[in-house]
């Protein structure tokens, strides 16, 4: 895809979110059933069962995926999306691009050891690593494009306002 197709594509969703903000405006959903035989929840993911397990820092066996993995790979999913749309919208030609997400956790939280250690990440790090001809300010402007445009980035970044809640179905 080129930019014009880009830019094709995109007016006419661009268009109606101009005229009906409303439109823009949607509520993505996952879902996932804890496993009745073992530590580990079914996530649907929409193509296949992803069966989320403890991490093997916290007593897992390392045979199911790790949600803090999945955090990372979420990222890493988004990022690279973004960063091949908005190569393309820029013309920026990409031989390749690699995309690496690393975040520090300290596990004694999560596992009540330590009241001091913080449970979640501590710090994540984003990098790209893209073969390019493109000039180096065309490669700063990807970069903060990508990170602006990145929708897990920048909820990673700001924050979005949270809450849990629980119901006992078998009261009915």
């Amino acid at each position: 895809m080129d930019a014009n197709e880009l830019r094709a594509m995109q007016a006419p969703i661009k268009d109606r979110y101009k005229s009906e903000p409303g439109d823009a405006r949607i509520t993505l959903k996952a879902r996932g059933s804890v496993d009745d035989q073992h530590l580990a929840c079914k996530v649907e993911t929409g193509r296949a069962l992803a069966i989320a397990g403890l991490h093997p820092a916290t007593g897992g066996s390392g045979q199911e995926l790790c949600s803090g993995d999945m955090l990372l790979e979420a990222l890493v999913a988004c990022a690279g999306v973004t960063l091949k749309a908005v190569a393309t919208a820029l013309e920026i030609p990409l031989r390749s691009a690699q995309v690496v997400a690393e975040g520090d956790l300290d596990f004694r939280g999560t596992l009540g050891v330590a009241k001091d250690a913080p449970v979640g990440f501590e710090a994540i790090r984003l990098s790209f690593e893209v073969d390019t001809d493109a000039p180096q300010e065309k490669i700063d402007t990807l970069l903060k494009l990508t990170e602006r445009y990145c929708v897990v980035f920048q909820t990673l970044n700001k924050r979005p306002e949270l809450s849990a809640g629980i119901v006992n179905v078998a009261n009915g």
